[in-house]
């Protein structure tokens, strides 16, 4: 799977919406979907972006301890924008179970009501635990339980670009 490619086809998918959608604000999800959003924003001349961390509404919080403070500290919510009214595309890197996108969205009506939100994810799992679903999905794959897909920055020259590995669920 080709990290590149699918990075491409959430930009042209995000370019034709900003064409009748131009006040759309975009959020990523700490950490992969904060890194593409980032780029999307840089790569379309977008004044702004979000990131989302979801570290304190994960129903595992209890589990990760330590760790989910510190992913916090590292890549903490920041939303340069007004939420309530606001038309909003989440940006993830891998849509598995949902529980993340369900804590991405408790964390963003911390901050007040969107008038829509959509999903957008380089690359889809399946498997859902929860009734959530991606608007555009740059690819649906199929991997076993005990493997994790991972987005990787790599930086080539000036430019840093994506690539996925995957890695065994200890």
């Amino acid at each position: 799977m080709d990290a590149e490619l699918l990075y491409q086809k959430l930009l042209n998918h995000l370019r034709e919406k900003l064409q009748s959608e131009p006040t759309l604000q975009i959020a990523g999800l700490a950490i992969g979907g904060a890194w593409v959003a980032k780029r999307l924003a840089n790569d379309l001349s977008l004044a702004q972006y979000g990131v989302i961390n979801v570290a304190f509404h994960r129903d595992d919080y209890a589990e990760k301890g330590l760790a989910a403070i510190r992913s916090a500290d590292t890549m903490a919510t920041h939303l340069p924008f007004e939420v309530t009214g606001a038309q909003i595309v989440l940006i993830d890197d891998v849509l598995f179970t949902g529980r993340t996108v369900r804590a991405a969205l408790n964390e963003l009506f911390d901050f007040g009501r969107p008038a829509a939100v959509e999903l957008m994810v380089l690359a889809d799992r399946g498997q859902r635990e929860l009734p959530i679903a991606a608007d555009f999905v740059g690819e649906h794959i199929q991997l076993p339980d005990t493997q994790i897909l991972a987005l990787e920055k790599v930086t080539k020259g000036n430019h840093e670009l994506f690539r996925f590995v995957l890695e065994e669920r200890a």
